[in-house]
């Protein structure tokens, strides 16, 4: 699966500002809830439930947070830069920066399971989170994510 299929440059933010984890979930839900046209709290509360089985911040820099949702038809994506860092509990203790947050349908099939797993492949390539963070547009972001993603 390519992320291009969930992910559209209309839904990649750049210079967020987040004064901390939990009003980041819930500003990126309520906007993905919106995108997909799903209640907001719905989609805030599965998120955050998520996200108190453990932290989704998988080191350098990164978060995923990703939940599976009633009524959801496709997976969705949503892309933010941070401004700055902010702590996110992540594995390696280090401020949090690049955030992709996705929604899965509830009863996921296999192709779309692989969605997750395309975006942690990508996000773990070093040379794509320089270009992420370099980037000067959405455009370029969603390039650069989306070119490792091209074969997958």
């Amino acid at each position: 699966m390519k992320i291009s299929y969930f992910l559209s440059p209309a839904n990649v933010m750049l210079d967020i500002r987040a004064s901390d984890k939990t009003q980041l979930l819930r500003q990126l839900s309520a906007l993905a809830a919106t995108e997909v046209q799903l209640d907001p709290e719905a989609v805030t509360a599965q998120i955050v439930k998520r996200e108190e089985l453990g932290s989704t911040g998988v080191g350098d820099g990164v978060a995923l947070p990703h939940a599976r949702l009633a009524g959801l038809k496709s997976p969705f994506g949503l892309l933010a830069r941070l401004r700055r860092g902010i702590d996110f509990e992540a594995i390696d203790e280090q401020p949090v920066d690049v955030i992709f947050l996705l929604l899965l349908p509830e009863s996921a099939n296999g192709e779309q399971l692989n969605a997750l797993a395309c975006v942690a492949r990508a996000l773990r390539d070093h040379k794509t989170l320089a270009r992420i963070r370099a980037a000067v547009n959405p455009e370029a972001v969603f390039k650069a994510i989306t070119k490792l993603s091209a074969t997958a």
